[in-house]
């Protein structure tokens, strides 16, 4: 089982600077090789393979609180299931994981949301999309400092608020008052969830 992020940034022709796409490149390359694993094609669209799919979710938060530092948003939707065409350049590859990203992808404008997932399973599918929605009521609105400590924090996920204060240029209370802004607290009690469902999903 491997699972595929598809996204696009919202409002890209509307940039000035043109300088957001190698700010996407720069946030995209920690996730391994492009092309085979990740990919920035037609200008504004992405596909990134996270090949444990337990860690598809915070991946994807990871990619919105980078972009939201920069004052950006995307849309994404995590597609779960198998690999049965690997090519050289993701975008080019195959497989049910590919096929649930994609199709969602396509149905997101219309829906109205950033992020959403697909496993194939309706009834996990419907449960964790709704916690996803419910979380990103707070997410859509990150502004760019509690964005940039969520970062900071998932990017860092041993380091005590003072460290992470050090790390940001900012002292405990300031973190401290970050982290309660951006809802962390929340985030993390929906990725262990996340986490634990996809576990089961994987032994089924």
């Amino acid at each position: 089982m491997t699972s595929v992020i598809t996204g696009d940034i919202i409002d890209s022709r509307k940039q000035k600077s043109k300088d957001w796409v190698e700010d996407l490149k720069k946030i995209l390359s920690p996730f391994g090789a492009t092309p085979s694993q990740w990919e920035v094609y037609r200008g504004d669209e992405f596909q990134i393979e996270i090949k444990n799919p337990e860690d598809a979710l915070l991946s994807a938060i990871l990619i919105k609180a980078h972009l939201k530092a920069i004052k950006l948003d995307a849309r994404m939707s995590i597609g779960f299931g198998d690999k049965t065409y690997n090519a050289e350049k993701i975008s080019e590859s195959n497989g049910s994981a590919f096929i649930h990203s994609g199709e969602l992808f396509e149905t997101l404008k219309k829906q109205k949301v950033t992020l959403a997932m697909r496993t194939g399973d309706t009834n996990l599918d419907e449960k964790m999309n709704l916690m996803i929605q419910l979380a990103l009521t707070f997410m859509d609105n990150w502004l760019a400092q509690p964005a940039q400590f969520v970062a900071a924090a998932i990017e860092n996920p041993t380091l005590s608020q003072e460290e992470l204060g050090q790390k940001l240029g900012i002292n405990q209370a300031a973190v401290s008052r970050r982290q309660k802004r951006a809802q962390f607290d929340l985030v993390q009690h929906l990725d262990r969830y996340f986490r634990t469902e996809i576990k089961q999903l994987k032994t089924r």
